[in-house]
């Protein structure tokens, strides 16, 4: 079965691709990009729109198995889908914790029809208690291609150590989610103006700060590599600037809500803007945005984290999480492309091209022969983020009621139409 996508600007950087073209899709591969071309099957007439190499969100949340009241492996791949999505790094922080391979194997087996590929991240420690190393070669062999804690910092070091070690010889990537636990102490927002103010309990800066040297010394003094997840300060980016510098093997990605919010939206007192690391100050946001486009920060990822509404209601209770593979193409090119700060090529190296790379997955690459996973942009047009219809379970977006620029009109995945934007009345 062959589909001809005709007239596209297509950009794909890995391949050196900016340009109007046509891409041939044949048996679920590229087969031809070029001016042109034809075919005897379906025909998608993408004038007007961008081409580029579907996302790679390496940092999202499933909830399953354990918590599927929240999101499931299926509904997850919806709303990647319909963000232009095709292939995610889902984290261990389930319940039971993917850290033995039946659940590595439940999760992949469950992903085979979904609408977007599914990798595994699978834990360092049993339970994320920094208790019991996990056996790695037995997570590799099922089917994981990291390893993180996510969710939870490795508090013990030792194993933290072992597994920087060990994950290179496997093929894997260790993704770190760097914080002092002691010394965010149960905190709920930003340690700051706007903690005092509401008289809540706040999570200091240096949490993360700690949290992010210390996995850079590790890689240092063990010359491994590291990603750093959803940095969020000013210090950890100059910490990972620094490093970079002095020839460290660490990468590192930020969320669209790094870029664009500030702790002041906890005014509100809604916990849809309640989410760990918390967001921070405008000082912070403008060095994240430095911190991309210098190439510190190497990918944007969502950390896409749903909750039910119930689970929400309570501004100090409530979890800490937000939804965001949806809104994550629209926000960054929100606050980043229209706001001329960074090309839309750019971005598409920071979505695609980097985590494909960084966790060495065949992604993020439109050459013949590759896997058809191909998003559809408009990066002009304006929408208003409304959270009832989203795909997922979870309607926690911060983004809720925003204009946003830019928007996926359509998502291939193996050359199949996984998404396609509905015309609204």
């Amino acid at each position: 079965m062959e589909i001809l996508i005709k007239n596209a600007r297509v950009i794909s950087p890995a391949d050196g691709l900016n340009s109007q073209l046509d891409i041939l899709v044949r048996d679920g591969k590229i087969a031809g990009i070029g001016e042109n071309l034809s075919t005897d099957g379906e025909i998608i007439n993408a004038e007007g729109l961008y081409a580029v190499p579907g996302f790679v969100d390496m940092h999202v949340h499933l909830r399953d198995p354990g918590q599927t009241h929240k999101e499931d492996i299926l509904s997850g791949c919806n709303a990647a889908a319909a963000g232009g999505v095709t292939s995610l790094l889902a984290m261990p922080n389930t319940n039971p914790t993917t850290d033995c391979a039946k659940v590595v194997e439940y999760i992949l087996d469950k992903a085979k029809n979904a609408s977007a590929r599914v990798y595994v991240a699978a834990s360092i420690t049993k339970g994320l208690k920094s208790l019991e190393p996990t056996d790695l070669n037995e997570l590799k062999k099922a089917g994981a291609i990291a390893l993180s804690d996510d969710g939870r910092p490795v508090e013990n070091t030792k194993f933290l150590s072992e597994a920087m070690k060990n994950a290179p010889k496997l093929g894997m990537s260790v993704v770190a989610h760097c914080e002092d636990l002691y010394l965010a102490d149960g905190g709920k927002i930003n340690e700051g103006e706007i903690s005092k103010q509401l008289g809540i309990k706040g999570i200091p800066a240096a949490a993360e700060d700690c949290g992010t040297a210390r996995e850079i010394a590790l890689a240092a003094a063990l010359d491994v590599p590291v990603h750093i997840c959803h940095v969020s300060t000013r210090t950890s980016v100059a910490l990972i600037r620094d490093a970079k510098r002095r020839g460290v093997r660490v990468t590192a990605e930020t969320a669209p809500h790094y870029i664009s919010l500030t702790e002041k939206e906890l005014l509100k007192r809604d916990a849809d803007y309640r989410m760990n690391p918390p967001l921070r100050t405008a000082e912070d946001v403008n060095e994240i945005i430095n911190g991309l486009v210098d190439g510190t920060l190497d990918a944007i990822a969502t950390d896409h984290a749903p909750h039910a509404p119930n689970e929400k209601s309570d501004f100090e209770a409530a979890p800490n999480g937000s939804v965001g593979m949806e809104t994550s193409f629209a926000a960054a090119n929100t606050f980043l492309v229209k706001a001329g700060i960074m090309p839309l090529e750019k971005l598409v190296e920071k979505m695609s091209v980097n985590p494909a790379r960084i966790l060495g997955i065949d992604a993020g690459t439109l050459r013949v022969g590759a896997n058809a996973d191909i998003a559809l942009l408009d990066p002009d047009e304006q929408w208003t983020v409304d959270p009832e219809k989203l795909h997922g379970k979870s309607k926690n977006t911060p983004f809720k009621g925003m204009k946003l620029t830019g928007r996926v009109k359509m998502t291939l995945l193996g050359g199949k139409v996984v998404f396609r934007l509905k015309t609204e009345n």
